[in-house]
């Protein structure tokens, strides 16, 4: 491997700081978005059996809120009412909503940036093919002007594996990157998805709550 990065020169250093960039990238990605920090699949049901007929206490709540994205979503919505009971059944999927959005964004930090990994990484390796190929004509041009035929062999090679190299390496970190981004995207859309029905369902059981107390 070090071979090739000598061989590549130093356009593809850039192209290494990418690679090692977008690897921590898929690594914090893979732990933050697993589905037990997000969207637990008995939580809700959970949920709904503790608040089947009251409003948990604000320490039942806390707890929910450290639990994962969905008891945050969820642990909101239980805390419109706690602070206020006759809150509208607007005011709880309004404050839900609100912390949906947040927990959104934390879903999608560092999407951005293993995009433009994967958008930039062609373009860096273009660029080492280009500075490979003023390589070669380089060494031609030298050629030519001391009356040579062939040109140097040795810097002719170095520029075609140069250019070679650096082509191939960012085709390499697009793809790899790419590919990752669009698992990732897909990933959160899912999780959502998943939040957006949960806390629908969980806003519908609140309402209905409160109109039986009120009842």
């Amino acid at each position: 491997m070090l071979s090739i990065i000598q061989a590549a020169g130093w356009p593809i250093w850039p192209l290494v700081a990418c690679s090692i960039l977008a690897l921590a990238l898929v690594i914090e990605r893979f732990v933050s978005l697993k589905t037990a920090k997000v969207a637990p699949p008995k939580l809700l049901n959970e949920v709904l059996t503790v608040a089947q007929t009251s409003v948990p206490a604000p320490g039942i709540v806390n707890q929910l809120a450290q639990n994962s994205a969905l008891g945050e979503v969820l642990a909101s919505g239980l805390r419109t009412l706690n602070t206020n009971p006759r809150s509208s059944d607007e005011d709880v999927r309004g404050a839900m909503e609100s912390t949906g959005r947040a927990v959104a964004h934390r879903l999608e930090k560092y999407l951005s940036a293993l995009a433009t990994i994967a958008s930039a990484a062609p373009l860096l390796g273009l660029l080492g093919t280009v500075i490979g190929m003023i390589e070669i004509f380089g060494s031609q041009a030298g050629a030519s002007g001391n009356g040579g035929v062939g040109g140097n062999p040795a810097q002719l090679a170095q520029g075609i594996s140069m250019a070679l190299y650096n082509t191939a390496f960012g085709l390499i970190v697009a793809i790899t990157s790419l590919i990752f981004w669009r698992y990732f995207r897909a990933r959160v859309d899912e999780y959502l998805l998943t939040l957006e029905l949960a806390a629908d369902q969980f806003a519908r059981h609140l309402n209905s709550l409160k109109k039986r107390k009120e009842n």
